[in-house]
């Protein structure tokens, strides 16, 4: 019960990887503030047979403004009290060959994927920074993990928007990793490797493009949702203290290959 007592709030809490870590810190004891646009009951329910505590909280992050992100931290507050810990999901991928890519379809990858995850990282901190520092213990750190991916390495197939804006999270997490290290803020991210998800659904039923992926990880299987939340619970621990600035790949192999 490493997290007990301790807030975390997970963004796409609703469904696949953001699903997994929820449950993952509620069985170790954290109250889960779970932001999604969509349906969260299953999650809810599986914190439920977890023990714990579960706070839904409705918002389109594909909507999110500095103002907008303020708010919801302010709203999360009212029903938390604090926040230990947060961890930003959430993301979508549109694929198309870049000379085709439409402008809204850029502007919605990385409107989603990188500008609402700086956004709650500045609203977070800044409640850290005026009062939730001041209200913990000596010892206490604010960890914040985001979830880049692979192509935060590497350029990908038909998904321009989305490369770009994993090459961002992790240019992100190391640049306010150098600014808040010394406030006692912790920003880590997991770069996921291909895991079975809605997001890579039409990987897996396109049977040349699965079998290309299957034949390069050297695990040889699609990762799963819970495989990352392994990597959240780490980075979020007080055993990862003197971590910051870092991206860990959870890929089966695939980079080192």
């Amino acid at each position: 019960m490493r997290f007990k007592n301790k807030v975390v709030v997970v963004t796409g809490a609703s469904r696949g990887i953001g699903q997994a870590i929820t449950v993952a810190f509620a069985r170790e004891g954290a109250k889960v503030a779970g932001v999604a646009r969509s349906d969260s009951s299953g999650t809810a329910a599986q914190v439920k047979t977890a023990d714990s505590e579960f706070v839904a909280v409705n918002t389109d992050l594909g909507k999110l403004t500095q103002k907008t992100a303020v708010d919801l931290v302010a709203r999360i507050l009212k029903q938390t009290g604090r926040i230990d810990v947060l961890i930003n999901n959430a993301g979508i991928i549109r694929r198309a060959p870049a000379v085709d890519y439409s402008e809204a379809d850029w502007n919605e990858v990385l409107q989603t994927n990188l500008s609402t995850p700086f956004f709650l990282c500045q609203a977070v901190a800044n409640w850290w920074f005026t009062t939730g520092r001041d209200q913990s213990p000596a010892a206490a750190r604010l960890k914040i993990v985001n979830i880049a991916s692979l192509l935060s390495f590497q350029g990908g197939i038909t998904v321009a928007a989305y490369a770009a804006s994993k090459h961002g999270v992790a240019g992100l997490t190391k640049a306010l990793a150098n600014e808040w290290a010394k406030g006692r803020i912790n920003v880590n991210a997991i770069a996921p490797g291909y895991i079975a998800t809605e997001n890579t659904k039409a990987l897996r039923e396109d049977v040349k493009r699965n079998q290309a992926i299957l034949e390069r990880i050297p695990e040889g299987r699609w990762g799963r949702p819970e495989d990352i939340a392994g990597g959240c619970l780490f980075l979020a621990s007080p055993e990862a203290d003197y971590l910051n600035g870092t991206v860990i790949n959870i890929d089966g192999g695939w980079l080192g290959r």
